[in-house]
């Protein structure tokens, strides 16, 4: 069934959550929560096994200065299939997951049988997640069964590991089609043939690459909530959620988790099923975290990035 969104109540309702008030105490673990819901991502063609490395001591210790309570690491790092055997030798011991973005990352133009090997060689690398971008261009041609094939193909030879579907909402032209995308793209992942039932967690919808504008928005995030509640309703499976681009504030990141708590409930309040895509967010969550225990803020420069 193709579900028809209205637009109009959509916006409002995303802008809603804007207007919750969230202070003191839920303040604070809403932005400890965050932390933990990062995923650390590094996808430039100046990537090097240094700046991984970098990248992963900081997805283990966010900030390791004096805290009222130590932070958690975040809950991955993402980088290239080239760079996933740095990834996973700097972050054993830890419980930082390594994803890796395979399958033609950004465009998904490549032909199938090139994507699936991409999604081997970061598997056998050592990836625990995969994130795959779905083909906008056979998408919007209307070619929905080919679509559907792909990441039932690229779900398979995931194996164990969990998959991450980017539908780039902001180049689908609709929020119909962005929910079009969510429904056709847990339907495949969850009817692969020969596979073992999902598990929770298993897979996630995801907004966007982070390298077009616009990125992530609550509303485009609202819709993806909404289909996997519905396939949830329907199944009791837990599908996960992750808006990727765009979330720099503090501010944003609590306004998410507040959509999250009123659409999917309190269980989804885990980094096993929603994430942040924005490595960006880290520095201004770890500015709030430091001024509630000392009282003032810390300069960006204060913070050694990756």
């Amino acid at each position: 069934m193709t579900h028809t969104v209205d637009a109009v109540m959509l916006e409002q309702r995303a802008a809603s959550f804007t207007r919750r008030s969230v202070k003191t105490e839920a303040k604070r673990r809403g932005l400890r929560l965050a932390v933990s819901m990062l995923d650390l991502t590094t996808l430039e063609g100046c990537d090097s096994p240094e700046k991984v490395r970098a990248l992963c001591r900081r997805a283990i210790e966010p900030y390791g200065g004096p805290l009222d309570e130590p932070l958690p690491p975040v809950a991955a790092v993402c980088v290239y299939p080239a760079l996933v055997p740095v990834a996973c030798a700097a972050v054993a011991g830890s419980t930082v997951k390594v994803a890796s973005v395979a399958s033609a990352f950004p465009s998904g133009q490549y032909p199938i049988e090139v994507r699936v090997d991409d999604v081997h060689a970061a598997v056998e690398a050592g990836a625990d997640e995969i994130d795959m971008v779905i083909n906008r261009g056979a998408f919007l041609s209307g070619r929905f069964e080919e679509v559907a094939d792909e990441i039932r193909r690229i779900k398979a030879a995931c194996g164990a590991a969990h998959l991450k579907i980017i539908l780039e909402t902001g180049e689908l032209g609709s929020y119909d089609a962005i929910r079009h995308a969510s429904d056709l793209a847990i339907e495949a992942a969850t009817s692969v043939p020969g596979a073992e039932p999902l598990r929770d967690g298993e897979v996630f919808v995801k907004t966007s690459t982070g390298k077009i504008s616009p990125a992530a928005t609550m509303a485009s995030t609202l819709v993806l909530l909404e289909s996997v509640r519905d396939h949830f309703l329907a199944t009791g499976v837990r599908l996960g959620v992750k808006p990727a681009g765009g979330i720099r504030k503090s501010k944003q990141a609590l306004h998410y988790l507040v959509m999250v708590k009123e659409t999917l409930g309190d269980a989804w309040l885990t980094p096993d099923l929603f994430r942040f895509g924005a490595s960006s967010l880290l520095d201004d969550l770890l500015r709030q975290v430091i001024f509630h225990t000392t009282g003032r803020y810390p300069a960006f420069h204060d913070f050694a990035g990756a």
